[in-house]
């Protein structure tokens, strides 16, 4: 381990449910982000991060642990985790706390933070109903009552909204503006820590319910927006569970969204809207955070690293939200901000998976990494040498409530080609990303690209063995 007075701060940002293209800085004009646009002007911008799973718990359990889902058994929301990493750092010297979204199963384990400031998801109609996290409880000393999924359903046009509401309380008890103001106050009014500091900062947005206030959302509301556009013929040609799970998301209401199967474009201009709008709120709380951290001498020697969870299909291909494994699903933001270990403005291409920030952080604090972990340090990665990146990325889920009809879905990637498998299905997915960027074009089915879907399912094997046998003794279990 590195002496203990070089050993940086690390502040690690994540929201939850930010699709790739929402920060200026990385080639997308029509969303506002200055301070995010910060980090990655004065930091290194990965371009091609996904995640190893298309859902909250599995996503996060897989970043905090180093390992893919099917080692450490999460493969859905609900699945049992509370160990991590942290533990790690903590047991190294440093002062590790959370503020914000971590969906540790259960919630409120310690997952080695000395302390948590829990605000968990906005919509918790079936999971975590009744829990009550740091916001619930300010909203009680308030006399307020939250806005939440029983009372959208009174509004007249619910079922039009596709999860776009306007959030009507005051500002600083929108959730993602009372993260940033628990983070803010914790770095000024708490003694510094003799020690390092991990702060783990968690946003409950841009994740829907679609909420910004009405002033964040009227820029949005006048601006022309890219918006979804499919085919009959490109939702007939998807797998057999995506289309029932399409059908599923238009009977239902998973987090205060009635997915409509044919969506005017003024529905969708508003979601898409209203999405930018919330992650705009976002990216002014980074700003007040970094502010902070600056005012209370945390910056000084600091690494700063945004990312989220997984993004949000926002009516690409047809669907609502995650359980896809479309880019808009898997591909997300990564920004890495650290004065005197990496290059500013720098841009990496090569392919990664979010869970690589663990070891990242590791090797950043000086703190060994256990040897049978799945996850790549990208640390090498932060300087002006010569890094390639993986050569294949890849994600998984399990059957849960929202995808019904497959019992296991696994995604593998190169640069050029994705290929997605169902357990035990002669169906599939197939795209050639070097000429369908899109996804649009699924080519399982086609006999003159047999020898790329062969190849890409021999990856999966070749993968899934070499996971099995390395961590056969050392994994050290996460549950």
């Amino acid at each position: 381990m590195t002496d203990q007075l070089k050993q940086p701060n690390i502040i690690l940002i994540i929201t939850d449910q930010q699709r790739y293209d929402t920060v200026r800085a990385l080639g997308f004009p029509y969303v506002d982000t200055p301070n995010l646009d910060r980090l990655a002007r004065e930091g290194v911008a990965f371009t091609q991060c996904h995640v190893t799973a298309p859902s909250c718990v599995p996503s996060r359990c897989s970043l905090f642990t180093g390992y893919h889902p099917h080692t450490t058994g999460v493969l859905k929301n609900g699945d049992r985790w509370q160990h991590s990493w942290v533990e790690r750092l903590a047991a190294e010297g440093y002062t590790c706390i959370n503020i914000g979204k971590m969906h540790t199963v259960p919630f409120e384990a310690s997952a080695g933070f000395h302390e948590r400031y829990i605000v968990e998801n906005k919509d918790r109609y079936l999971e975590g109903r009744y829990f009550l996290d740091e916001w619930d409880k300010a909203m009680h000393a308030r006399g307020l009552v939250k806005q939440q999924r029983e009372l959208y359903r009174q509004l007249p046009d619910y079922a039009e909204r596709l999860g776009a509401f306007e959030w009507e309380l005051p500002e600083d008890l929108h959730s993602d503006v009372f993260v940033g103001g628990l983070a803010t106050w914790w770095l000024e009014t708490k003694p510094r820590p003799d020690g390092p500091l991990f702060l783990q900062i968690g946003f409950a947005g841009p994740h829907p319910p679609y909420d910004p206030t009405p002033r964040h959302a009227e820029p949005y509301l006048d601006r022309d927006l890219p918006l979804p556009t499919f085919t009959p013929e490109e939702l007939a040609s998807q797998p057999p569970p995506l289309q029932a799970m399409r059908r599923h998301n238009a009977e239902a209401d998973h987090d205060s969204i009635v997915h409509l199967l044919d969506p005017s474009r003024t529905q969708l201009h508003r979601q898409r809207a209203y999405y930018l709008a919330n992650i705009t709120m976002i990216d002014e709380q980074v700003g007040r955070i970094l502010t902070s951290l600056d005012r209370s001498g945390y910056l000084d020697d600091a690494v700063v690293i945004f990312t989220s969870d997984h993004g949000d299909c926002l009516g690409d291909h047809g669907h609502s939200q995650k359980w896809t494994m479309y880019d808009a699903v898997t591909r997300v933001p990564l920004l890495i901000w650290a004065p005197g270990r990496a290059v500013a403005g720098l841009h990496r291409d090569g392919l990664c998976q979010m869970m690589d920030i663990g070891p990242t952080i590791l090797e950043l604090a000086g703190v060994a990494r256990p040897a049978s972990m799945e996850a790549q340090s990208l640390a090498p990665a932060l300087t002006g040498s010569e890094w390639a990146g993986r050569n294949r990325v890849f994600s998984e889920h399990g059957r849960d409530g929202i995808l019904r009809e497959a019992e296991f879905m696994t995604m593998v990637r190169t640069r050029d080609w994705k290929l997605v498998h169902f357990l035990d299905a002669p169906y599939g997915q197939l795209f050639d990303l070097a000429n369908d960027p899109t996804e649009t074009h699924n080519l399982w089915d086609e006999p003159r690209h047999r020898a790329e879907k062969d190849w890409l399912l021999e990856e999966l094997r070749e993968w899934r063995m070499r996971s099995a046998y390395q961590t056969r003794k050392l994994f050290e279990h996460c549950r």
